[in-house]
């Protein structure tokens, strides 16, 4: 009898258990492309305004108007599901069908085009702060999820991007300074009560928290660190364009459409680590779907597989390399992993991409999948332009969950000493 009420007892707590663990992204699989958060008909990174509409887009390369649902999940600072239950941060309902979708038109690779619009007749989210969206099938499996933030504008956050002060660094990393200024919340306990998260171009995937103010001033929060707050500054992203897909364009060498679908060979890279810096104006990871020839871009824009090699022989056998942007969420997975070619002494893979637009990039990574933002491919320079937010999260003493009381952002262009 004590053995089946311990069970039992044990039984109790694991809700509780699972409930607490940690909402990871999970990538989709090959068939779902080219996921994006959408605002004003274009990519962004996924901030958004509590109240403010925006869309999340993908394409399903079956093609078969397949049955999707949708999800949220409210989570705290540590991306553990808050203790709000559903109908305290989302009015109405979720986990309904997605109504919005259209197949292609004039593109060789088949596929269908899902539009989720929040809020919208059915869904309207009620609280700021982190959200995972999950997109179910019809058994009410999870395809994949993706994370946003949602922010209330109760505070403001001044930034200033600075060179590195120690002098090893100064010309290979950013600072990030930045103060919290409200005139209408007295912050209670803010050394234990406000968190703040630092992004670097919307990699989430590549943050810096719990940092706690350096001292205050009055009411006012100032974080004026060293090493704290330091990202490497990494090097301007690479691009191709394929907006005539039947054409090279900006660095694709060559076109064929062997295969079925028209393949973009890109000119072979070099790693830039040893260069100078050079400035290259880019959209910091960001992608733009377009096709020169059509009305609208959402269906009419085509699918190619896009060739990438990379001469960088100093990293053969040591970590593996991938190519990521926010063309596919940064991700490191086995399907972005390039491959060495003995022969040639190169690194190449093949991915298939929606045409337009495409920042790009190659990063070190360990098996953990721990990126080597030191011994970066194509360097760290102090003087590259990167966007940088500041998320400042408050929870008041008797509060149940983390809201997202401000946002700041703040470039490297205007980078000082």
């Amino acid at each position: 009898m004590r053995k089946l009420f311990i069970f039992r007892l044990l039984l109790l707590f694991v809700p509780a258990f699972a409930s607490a663990q940690t909402e990871r992204e999970i990538f989709p699989p090959y068939n779902i492309r080219t996921v994006s958060f959408v605002q004003n008909g274009q990519n962004i990174v996924p901030f958004f305004r509590l109240g403010d509409s925006f869309q999340l887009q993908f394409d399903d390369l079956f093609g078969n108007e397949a049955n999707y649902y949708y999800q949220f999940v409210h989570c705290d600072y540590d991306w553990k599901p808050s203790q709000l239950v559903k109908s305290e941060y989302l009015r109405g309902f979720d986990e309904i069908r997605i109504q919005d979708y259209t197949n292609s038109f004039n593109a060789l690779q088949i596929y269908s085009h899902y539009r989720l619009s929040v809020p919208n007749k059915n869904t309207a989210l009620l609280v700021s702060g982190n959200y995972m969206i999950k997109i179910l099938n019809e058994d009410r499996e999870v395809v994949f999820s993706r994370k946003f933030i949602l922010y209330e504008e109760l505070v403001s956050v001044p930034m200033q991007i600075k060179r590195a002060r120690n002098v090893k660094d100064v010309n290979f990393k950013q600072n990030v300074e930045f103060s919290i200024k409200s005139p209408n919340i007295l912050f209670q306990s803010p050394l234990t009560n406000v968190k703040v998260l630092l992004i670097k171009n919307g990699q989430l995937n590549n943050t810096i928290g719990n940092v706690k103010p350096m001292y205050t001033i009055g009411n006012d929060l100032i974080y004026k660190y060293d090493a704290e707050t330091q990202f490497w500054g990494g090097n301007e992203y690479r691009y191709f364009e394929n907006k005539d897909i039947r054409a090279a364009n900006n660095n694709v060498g060559r076109v064929d459409s062997n295969g079925g679908l028209y393949n973009s060979h890109l000119y072979t890279d070099n790693a830039r680590a040893r260069d100078q810096y050079s400035y290259n104006p880019d959209i910091n990871g960001n992608f733009v779907i377009k096709n020169i020839n059509a009305e609208n871009n959402e269906i009419e824009a085509d699918y190619a597989w896009v060739f990438f090699s990379l001469s960088a022989p100093a990293y053969y056998g040591k970590e593996d390399i991938y190519i990521n942007g926010m063309f596919n969420n940064f991700a490191l997975t086995p399907e972005f992993k390039m491959d060495y070619n003995k022969d040639k002494g190169i690194y190449e893979k093949a991915i298939m991409i929606k045409q337009g637009f495409t920042n790009y990039r190659y990063v070190v990574a360990d098996k953990t999948g721990r990126i080597d933002n030191e011994n970066a491919i194509d360097g760290n320079f102090f003087q590259t332009e990167n966007n940088y937010f500041t998320l400042v999260y408050y929870k008041e003493n008797n509060q149940r969950y983390d809201r997202v009381i401000g946002r700041g952002i703040a470039s490297s262009e205007d980078i000082i000493n």
